[in-house]
C-alpha cells in the first residue's frame, strides 16, 4: 500500500462548516462500527459529510475532501437515486491500520439499493485534526479510495504570523560577491502560536515554491531570493528577501559554449509535425561551464531556457537559441525551422465487421462435414489495423485466411477488428452446427482434450494430440482424468489405445512407446495416489443436503447426479459446505456452462472464508466469502468482466488465453490447490494460474474487522460455490477434496 505523508491543510472557515451542515439528512442506523460523540457535543451543530456511489466500481460518485475537527455525521448512499442500476454493493471503510493516517474513527458501511435502508446509511463520529484514508473493501473495487483532511477549525486565538530569516553562505571575493555559487538558508519560527506549517521561497521574479532544503544558486549575476512562511492557523508572514551577486571563478576561458537543438514529434508524410513540435536545446562548455541558455520563438524576444519548448500553433516556426558561459563568453545565435499542422480529428469510431458462413447444408440447415467462415472489416476513418477471431470461446487470434471448422458439433466464431486509432469493435459471434457427412452422429469422446500435446495426468509427453478416425483426439481416448480402480488397468487401457492408433498410423512406434512408458510411470490408479479424496458432493440427495445456501439465487439437485443454479430465483448467493474448515488442500470438481441464449455463465469457487453466521457481515452472509476469502472465477465470456476462468477475483487476473477452454455446454475438470498462501488453478489438467498473497498477512479467526483488499486471508476456512444471477446458469458435479 502506497504510504503518504500525513499533512494538515489550511484551516477551513466557519462559513465552510456551516455550508457542510446544510447538506445533512436525518441520521439512520449505520451498518458498521462508530466512534462515540464528544462529551457535550451538540448533534444539531455537527457537520454532515456525504459519500455516494453508483454503477461505477472505480470511484465514488461524490466524496468530501475536507472537514473540521469535532462531531460529524457520515452519510453513505448507494441507491438508484445516486446512480446504482445494477444492485452492485459498495462499502465505505475508514483505514485504521496505517500509521500514516488517523486511526481513531472505525467506519465500515455496506450499502446496496436492495437493503433494508434502500442503500442509505449514516453514522455519528468524532473527527480529530489530521488525514483519514477510506476505500471500498469489496475485491475488484480497489480504485474506490481517497482521503479526508480534517483541520482544527480555525487555529484558536493565534493571529500572529511566523518570524522568518535567511542567510547567504559561500566563498566571497573582495567585493563581497559569491564565487561560483551561493547557498541561501531560510528559517521560520512561531513560538507561542499554532506552529509553522509551510516555508516558501522564490528566485527572482519566479513563482513561490516549497522550501525543504537550502537553495543553491550557480548562475552568475545579481540575484534576489524572496521568502515567507505560514503557520497552522493560516497567518502568513510578510515577504522578505535577500540580494547577492554570484561571479565566476577566475579562469582563462575564452571559448564560448557549444550549442545544438533537436525537433521531435509525430510527423506526416511531408515532414510537418502533427499537432505539436518539441524543441530541445542543449549547451556544453568544457571551460568555466554553461551559465545561461536562452531561446526566442519566431519574432519574440529572448527568454531563459529551462525546459523543452512545445509549439502547438499551426504554421512555420523558427526557434533561435544561444548560450553564455560563466566567463562571459557568448555563443553565436543559431536557429531551427519547422512546420506544425493541425491534429486530424480524432477517430473514435471502431471498425465494422461481418462474417459469412459457407458449406454444404442438410435439410436442417446444418453444415455437412465442415463450414468455412469468411470475415470482413471496414473502417472509413483511420483504417483497419487488424482483424481477429475466436473459435468456441477460445483466445482471439489474428485472422488471415477463412476459418475452416470441420469438427462435428455446435460452434461459435466471434470476430472483431481494431483500427489504426486503437478503436476495437464489440465482438460479434456467428453460431452454426457441423454434422458428419453421411448422417453419422457426433463423436462420443470419453473426455474433452484439445491441448496441442498428449498429457498423462500432469505430465506432457510431447506427442502431438492428433485427431483420430473416431474424431476424438488421442488425449480424449486415453481418459487420464477417469478414476481408475487400479494402475494396471489404466496401463492396459493405454496400451490397447496406442496399439490401435499405431495400426491406424495416427502414432508412430516411438510415440506409442513414449505414451505407454509415461502411463506406467504415472500415479494414475495407484493406491494412495488418486485415493484420499473425500466426496463433498457425489450426486446423491444425502450429500446435497449437507450443503447450505445463503443469499440470493439457489441450486437444485438433478436426476443425473448434478446440481444446477436456478433460472427462477433471482439474486447473488452461495452454496457452502458448513461441515468443516480446510487448510491446505486439493479441491477437484467439474463444472459446465449452461447459460441460456448464447451467453456465458459467471460463477466461481470460494476458498478459505470464515463461518458465515458468526461474522459482522450479516445480514448479507454471502459477502463473507467475497470479503474474507478468495473467489476463483469461472467465466468464459470473450468480453465483459476482465476476470476470466482461473482468475483470483480482484487480485490476479487471467485472460481466456486458450488454456483448456472448451465449447459451451461441455464438462470441465477444475482443480484448486491451496498450500500456505500459494494458489494453483488447473483446468482440464492444465495449469492456468498461480497466485501468491505476496506481502499479505496470514491470520486465524476470529477477527472482527475486514482484512480489506491487500491480500490478507485466513490460513483455513470453508468452501463455497457461487450463484451469480438467473442468467448465469452453471452446473457442478463430483466435488471432492484431499487435504495436503
Amino acid at each position: 500500500m502506497r504510504r503518504r505523508r500525513r499533512a494538515l491543510r489550511t484551516a477551513v472557515t466557519a462559513l465552510c462548516a456551516a455550508l457542510l451542515m446544510v447538506l445533512g439528512l436525518t441520521s439512520a442506523p449505520a451498518y458498521g462500527q462508530q466512534a462515540p460523540s464528544a462529551p457535550g457535543a451538540d448533534p444539531a451543530a455537527a457537520q454532515v459529510l456525504r459519500w455516494t456511489a453508483g454503477d461505477d466500481i472505480t470511484h465514488y460518485t461524490s466524496a468530501p475532501e475536507t472537514a473540521v475537527a469535532g462531531a460529524a455525521t457520515i452519510e453513505f448512499e448507494n441507491s438508484e437515486a445516486t446512480g446504482n442500476t445494477t444492485s452492485m454493493p459498495h462499502t465505505l471503510t475508514f483505514v485504521t491500520g496505517d500509521p500514516d493516517y488517523n486511526d481513531d474513527v472505525n467506519v465500515n458501511i455496506l450499502a446496496n439499493p436492495s437493503d433494508a435502508q434502500g442503500g442509505k446509511h449514516s453514522v455519528e463520529v468524532t473527527l480529530t485534526p489530521g488525514t483519514y484514508k477510506y476505500h471500498c473493501t469489496i475485491p475488484g473495487h480497489g480504485q474506490m479510495q481517497g482521503t479526508l483532511v480534517v483541520t482544527d477549525g480555525g487555529g484558536g486565538d493565534d493571529t500572529t504570523p511566523p518570524e522568518t530569516s535567511a542567510t547567504v553562505d559561500g566563498d566571497q571575493n573582495a567585493d563581497g560577491a559569491y564565487v561560483g555559487m551561493a547557498t541561501v538558508s531560510v528559517s521560520a519560527s512561531d513560538e507561542g502560536g499554532s506552529g509553522v506549517d509551510t516555508i516558501e521561497y522564490a528566485l527572482g521574479d519566479g513563482g513561490y515554491q516549497t522550501y525543504t532544503e537550502p537553495v543553491m544558486v550557480h548562475e552568475t549575476g545579481e540575484h534576489t531570493v524572496r521568502y515567507r512562511a505560514t503557520d497552522k492557523a493560516g497567518n502568513v508572514a510578510e515577504e522578505k528577501s535577500v540580494e547577492f551577486t554570484v561571479v565566476a571563478p577566475p579562469t582563462d576561458d575564452t571559448t564560448p559554449p557549444e550549442t545544438s537543438a533537436t525537433v521531435d514529434g509525430e510527423q506526416d508524410a511531408d515532414g510537418a509535425y502533427v499537432g505539436m513540435a518539441t524543441v530541445t536545446v542543449t549547451a556544453s562548455d568544457a571551460g568555466s561551464g554553461v551559465n545561461t541558455v536562452e531561446f526566442a520563438l519566431d519574432d519574440g524576444g529572448f527568454q531563459p531556457y529551462s525546459a523543452p519548448v512545445m509549439v502547438h500553433e499551426p504554421g512555420t516556426h523558427t526557434v533561435t537559441y544561444k548560450a553564455t558561459d560563466k566567463a562571459g563568453n557568448a555563443a553565436e545565435a543559431k536557429s531551427v525551422e519547422f512546420t506544425v499542422v493541425e491534429q486530424p480529428e480524432e477517430d473514435t469510431t471502431p471498425p465494422e465487421t461481418s462474417a459469412t458462413t459457407e458449406g454444404k447444408k442438410n435439410s436442417d440447415g446444418d453444415y455437412i462435414g465442415k463450414a468455412t467462415v469468411t470475415i470482413a472489416a471496414t473502417d472509413a476513418e483511420s483504417g483497419v489495423a487488424k482483424v481477429e477471431y475466436s473459435l468456441d470461446g477460445g483466445p482471439f487470434l489474428a485472422y488471415g485466411d477463412p476459418v475452416v471448422v470441420d469438427r462435428a458439433g455446435h460452434h461459435s466464431v466471434a470476430h472483431r477488428a481494431t483500427d489504426k486509432a486503437g478503436n476495437t469493435s464489440q465482438a460479434v459471434a456467428e453460431s452454426f452446427d457441423v454434422v458428419p457427412g453421411g448422417g453419422v452422429p457426433a463423436p462420443d469422446c470419453p473426455e474433452f482434450d484439445e491441448r496441442p500435446t498428449v498429457f498423462i495426468g500432469e505430465t506432457d509427453t510431447g506427442v502431438p494430440n492428433r485427431m483420430t478416425d473416431r474424431r476424438c483426439t488421442v488425449g480424449e481416448l486415453i481418459e487420464d482424468e477417469k478414476d481408475w480402480s487400479s494402475h494396471a488397468l489404466f496401463v492396459k487401457h493405454v496400451t490397447e489405445i496406442t496399439d490401435a492408433l499405431l495400426k491406424d498410423k495416427v502414432l508412430d512406434a516411438r510415440e506409442g512407446k513414449l505414451i505407454v512408458r509415461t502411463a506406467k510411470s504415472s500415479p494414475i490408479g495407484k493406491p494412495g495416489q488418486q485415493e484420499g479424496y473425500t466426496k463433498l458432493f457425489d450426486g446423491t440427495a444425502e450429500s446435497f443436503a449437507k450443503w447450505q445456501h445463503v443469499g440470493g439465487g439457489a441450486f437444485g439437485l438433478n436426476d443425473d447426479g448434478t446440481m444446477t443454479s436456478s433460472t427462477e430465483t433471482e439474486g447473488m448467493g452461495m452454496l457452502w459446505y458448513p461441515k468443516r474448515k480446510y487448510g491446505d488442500y486439493s479441491l477437484k470438481l467439474q463444472f459446465r456452462d449452461d447459460a441460456p441464449d448464447g451467453g456465458n455463465a459467471n460463477s466461481g469457487v470460494f476458498t478459505r472464508f470464515p463461518y458465515v453466521h458468526d461474522n459482522p457481515e450479516e445480514p448479507r452472509p454471502e459477502w463473507v466469502a467475497i470479503k474474507f476469502g478468495h473467489e476463483v472465477q469461472i467465466l468464459d465470456a470473450p468480453d465483459g468482466d476482465m476476470y476470466k476462468t482461473g482468475s483470483v477475483y480482484g487480485f490476479d487476473r487471467v485472460g481466456l488465453g486458450g488454456a483448456g477452454v472448451t465449447p459451451k455446454g461441455t464438462w470441465n475438470d477444475y482443480e484448486i490447490k491451496v498450500v500456505g498462501q500459494h494458489y494453483s488453478v488447473y483446468r482440464n489438467g492444465e495449469l492456468i494460474n498461480e497466485f501468491d498473497n505476496d506481502g499479505g498477512q496470514v491470520f486465524e479467526p476470529p477477527r472482527d474487522d475486514d482484512p480489506g483488499t491487500d491480500g490478507r486471508r485466513y490460513a483455513s476456512g470453508y468452501i463455497g460455490l457461487q450463484v451469480h444471477s438467473v442468467t448465469d446458469v452453471v452446473s457442478y458435479r463430483d466435488v471432492r477434496i484431499k487435504e495436503l
